[in-house]
């Protein structure tokens, strides 16, 4: 209960400041006609219930977790990824990010954190014995375990963003269209949960190193296979079922993954209608 009443008073607090990010960003929307991310405290908090099921399955354990079959970790309400010094890096790393994003917010954080951005923990086995004994991976876990809006509020600004990135990227004859479906989900009741969520979950769609067979699997994809679709409840439900065929097209791509699909397919169909 302390923890959420820390949680909702933070809510409050971001979004105070969360109106300076916005301000910065509003001629890069107006410029591109593209609608611009507004959320009250409830909707951010709803949105961080949310994603925190998706990633953990609500068991806190999992909000630090190294799967057997990556080379990183993932931490944090949104799994966000941190890489081990000089290991590849397919995916887009993103805790180093929030990492930055915890000092720019004055929140509280060991300098061993401060000064060092490669994960600390080399493979999956040293991860576990940390987790046991090592005083870092405690430090880490309750920072995590206290932040919950702030790391929601980065979820936010990773969307605020990305889509003028996401535009500037697509091919001219194919922006009008992209625009539209984004539009006509971000202007639904609940619309921000889908994209937030999605761009969290499988990225932006725009890195090389994120494609299989040449296909990429991010919240471009999903813009580009939905349906023309007008703002309202179908907008959510046509935003789910691409979401369904990129992710499925995923797996074609690399059958290895299949054993990910029915939950990956479970998180999309949470996108066809309003959580809040």
């Amino acid at each position: 209960m302390k923890i959420l009443r820390l949680s909702m008073i933070m809510v409050s607090l971001i979004l105070l400041f969360s109106g300076c990010t916005q301000s910065i960003k509003k001629d890069v929307y107006q410029e591109q006609n593209i609608t611009r991310p507004e959320l009250t405290p409830y909707e951010l908090n709803k949105i961080a219930d949310q994603i925190y099921k998706n990633e953990t399955g609500g068991n806190p354990k999992y909000l630090m977790y190294w799967s057997p079959n990556e080379n990183f970790a993932s931490l944090g309400y949104g799994h966000f990824i941190w890489y081990p010094k000089d290991e590849p890096q397919k995916f887009d790393q993103t805790f180093p990010d929030m990492i930055q994003y915890y000092i720019d917010n004055k929140v509280d954080i060991p300098d061993w954190l401060k000064n060092n951005r490669d994960c600390p923990w080399r493979n999956k086995k040293e991860f576990e014995r940390a987790r046991k004994s090592d005083k870092r991976f405690k430090q880490l876990e309750n920072i995590i375990l206290n932040t919950k809006t702030l790391q929601t509020k980065f979820f936010f600004d990773r969307v605020v963003n990305s889509i003028p990135e996401i535009i500037k990227y697509v091919p001219k004859d194919k922006v009008d269209y992209i625009k539209h479906n984004y539009n006509a989900v971000a202007d639904t009741q609940g619309g921000w949960y889908p994209l937030i969520d999605y761009i969290n979950f499988k990225g932006k769609g725009i890195k090389e190193t994120e494609k299989y067979n040449n296909q990429g699997w991010g919240l471009l994809q999903v813009l580009q296979t939905m349906r023309p679709v007008k703002k309202g409840p179908q907008a959510l439900k046509e935003f789910s079922n691409a979401a369904k065929v990129v992710l499925k097209q995923r797996v074609k791509n690399k059958p290895s993954e299949r054993h990910f699909l029915k939950g990956w397919l479970k998180r999309a169909d949470t996108y066809a209608n309003p959580i809040y």
